[in-house]
């Protein structure tokens, strides 16, 4: 009997093969998450319940925004498109489905986007009350749970740059596109 594997999402850079503008937002994407990431599993190792709560959504806040400019996909970026690529990048943004992309990331959007992962997130809390490997553990799931939303939100912004062919090369540096 064979077993069938669920198939896997294709990862950012799966989804940006072939276009060399995409491909280099992703890795910028990649290493701004990989910072924020390490540092979410810093605050979750502090034994203070709470504490890393607080901290994921500081870090949260600050990271789809950063992720966004790195594709062209702040709200002030996408103002300064020409009416029918905005349009355009507003259709994407709806067939896609992220309610993060083109909008001002606030603690309310931060804490709807944590509860999607919440259990992670209350074994993270719960962790803590064991010493040092419940750190450990606590820190691990940390990493992992903001690496999560950052990865699904990069493939999100990636699907959304192809489908409305958004020219990227001054994305970064928050010109009009």
């Amino acid at each position: 009997m064979k077993l069938r594997s669920k198939p896997s999402t294709p990862s950012a850079m799966d989804l940006a093969q072939g276009n060399p503008h995409l491909e280099q937002a992703v890795a910028r994407s990649k290493k701004i998450l990989h910072k924020k990431a390490l540092m979410a599993a810093v605050a979750s190792s502090i034994p203070v319940p709470g504490l890393d709560w607080a901290a994921d959504a500081a870090l949260l806040t600050k990271l789809i925004p950063q992720i966004n400019r790195e594709f062209g996909l702040t709200p002030e970026q996408i103002d300064a498109l020409h009416p029918e690529k905005r349009e355009q990048v507003q259709k994407a943004v709806a067939m896609v489905g992220s309610v993060l992309i083109g909008k001002f990331i606030t603690q309310e959007m931060v804490v709807k986007l944590a509860t999607s992962i919440g259990v992670r997130m209350t074994s993270k809390q719960i962790s803590k009350f064991v010493p040092f490997v419940g750190q450990a553990v606590s820190a691990t799931i940390g990493y992992a749970a903001l690496r999560y939303l950052g990865e699904q939100h990069v493939r999100e912004c990636v699907e959304v740059a192809k489908q409305a062919e958004l020219a990227l090369p001054n994305a970064a540096r928050g010109r009009p596109l």
